[in-house]
């Protein structure tokens, strides 16, 4: 299998002959004979990268929490910056201040040490043709979001033209990703194998909300918030609670 480049993942569905179902020798060559009648084109150096990274990822025992946030305050308070911050930049300086507050959620765990992050640098998901790069913004949340604007919108632009800089690749700590931008409310996104967590946005949707002092249900614009992380390191309430921290900074942009 290492010979052709095959992982145990490539072979599902392959009806094992051997003793007990096992793939036999037999099978595989079959299995390869069968591949090619199909129409087989080689996977981009992107591609095959952005799968390995996956592969290795889901090793580990991952779980999802996730919490609405609403973003009437948010987008005011970008309405009035120039130039104007998308919604992940938002994303990145909460996440990077409630790190800043404790950045335990964040460490790896290698071996039987856990690994404390010795900076909060965060990385951000740019899609780009047949695949994704992660620029990645240092001590975020050290820099405000007018500091950050310019810099993140100039990662962007470098990242879709593949010419990143080596001092805006690796080492960050963890991921934010707006998948909103493709119309998705919910999506589980996978950390990066050497990161413990990855943070995703959803598309933003008018939400009716119930209004006491008005004694009627009033429409709120409301983002799904998913936090994914590596269980090994983070329990399902230390992760809620760094959740609730973030989303409760999306509601105070002022903060940020």
């Amino acid at each position: 299998m290492a010979e052709l480049g095959l992982h145990a993942a490539d072979l599902a569905g392959i009806a094992g002959s051997g003793a007990a179902g096992r793939v036999t020798i037999q099978d595989l060559e079959l299995f390869l004979l069968n591949l090619e009648k199909h129409q087989m084109t080689q996977a981009s150096t992107m591609r095959v990268a952005v799968a390995d990274a996956m592969r290795r990822s889901w090793t580990r025992p991952l779980a999802t929490v996730a919490l609405p946030v609403p973003l009437d305050a948010l987008l005011a308070h970008r309405k009035a910056m120039e130039p104007k911050p998308g919604p992940a930049l938002y994303l990145l300086r909460a996440l990077a201040i409630a790190l800043g507050e404790n950045s335990a959620p964040a460490g790896r765990l290698v071996g039987q040490k856990l690994v404390h992050p010795a900076a909060i640098d965060l990385g951000f998901a740019v899609e780009v043709e047949d695949g994704v790069l992660v620029p990645v913004l240092r001590d975020v949340n050290h820099r405000s979001l007018k500091d950050l604007v310019v810099r993140y919108n100039e990662l962007v632009h470098l990242a879709r033209q593949r010419k990143l800089p080596k001092d805006a690749t690796g080492g960050s700590i963890a991921t934010v990703t707006n998948f909103g931008t493709f119309g998705l409310t919910w999506a589980t996104p996978i950390p990066l194998p050497e990161q413990t967590l990855v943070l995703g946005m959803g598309a933003g949707r008018l939400v009716p909300h119930w209004n006491a002092d008005q004694g009627k249900f009033v429409p709120v614009m409301e983002a799904n918030l998913t936090l994914s992380f590596d269980h090994r390191v983070l329990d399902g309430g230390g992760a809620g609670r760094l959740l609730a921290r973030i989303a409760a900074l999306m509601t105070q942009p002022e903060q940020l």
